[in-house]
């Protein structure tokens, strides 16, 4: 099957918002809140092109965490002490993404919606507005699709142990997800219109989430369907060269947490490369 990761268990602690005041208990406050991240995750990917697009790294600094989980309970060995100390004898691994206060030393949240549309709408004061007036219901839709159509259809297409009836399956849903996002393309430059927003950052990091890992389950003929969308892909590249979203890919970091945690087999498909990520990835040591 596509690679699976451990989840962090749900605690109503990890939960919480920033707010517009103090009132909120955790008001937006600059220089108050960090992140800790590994963009190897697709959901610490989007939050960290979030904070680039927002122009947000003196206000909110980000600490970088390894691309696999260094602790023996598949959790992150210097995030022990936040969740300890947010949550008293916490059973769980503890997983980025994490969105902690520095001056209580305990943890925000470690929902990655929240934390997106929070720095979003308490720390982003200029332009792009990804989340514009009237809005939130499209890219909720982008959102389910992407996690519906995309990812979790590409997961059953590549599952090793299903028959081919139900990867068939898969793969049609999967390709009906991507014919109707290249539809949406046809016209604007930008999935909402004429301008960016936190349904293009979405669809980014799940195009790349497609192409690094699920991709490498699925056999050729699958793989050269999905590039049958030039428009889509052609968009990806045109994210990919802006430094918000390229500076954060790690292809490195994604094989290596892919390979760890992943127990499917490599099909055919994963000699079908679909876009040259190292062209817009920086150098990393």
């Amino acid at each position: 099957m596509s690679a699976t990761y451990p989840k962090a268990v749900p605690s109503p602690s990890f939960q919480s918002r920033i707010g517009r005041d103090a009132r909120s208990g955790f008001p937006a406050v600059p220089h108050r809140y960090r992140l800790h991240l590994t963009p190897s995750c697709p959901s610490c990917l989007r939050i960290a092109v979030t904070h680039s697009l927002l122009g947000l790294q003196d206000v909110l600094p980000m600490t970088s965490l390894p691309a696999v989980p260094d602790a023996s309970d598949g959790g992150y060995a210097a995030l022990r002490p936040l969740y300890e100390a947010s949550s008293h004898l916490y059973p769980g691994p503890a997983l980025a993404p994490v969105l902690s206060d520095g001056w209580t030393g305990r943890i925000v949240s470690t929902q990655a919606p929240d934390i997106v549309q929070d720095l979003t709408r308490r720390f982003g004061v200029s332009e792009p507005c990804l989340y514009p007036d009237g809005a939130e219901a499209r890219i909720r839709e982008v959102e389910r699709l992407c996690e519906q159509g995309i990812n979790a259809a590409a997961q059953r297409a590549g599952r090793s142990g299903a028959d081919a009836a139900e990867r068939d399956v898969a793969l049609a849903t999967l390709l009906r997800g991507l014919g109707s996002l290249e539809r949406r393309l046809a016209c604007d430059d930008y999935l909402l219109g004429g301008r960016l927003t936190a349904a293009d950052v979405e669809l980014w990091v799940t195009l790349v989430q497609l192409d690094t890992v699920h991709r490498w389950h699925l056999d050729a003929a699958a793989v050269y369907r999905i590039t049958d969308h030039p428009r889509l892909w052609s968009y990806a590249r045109r994210l990919a060269a802006l430094p918000a979203f390229g500076s954060h890919l790690d292809l490195d970091g994604i094989a290596r947490r892919h390979h760890a945690q992943c127990r499917g087999r490599e099909a055919a498909g994963a000699a079908v490369r679909i876009v040259d990520w190292a062209e817009y990835a920086p150098a990393r040591s």
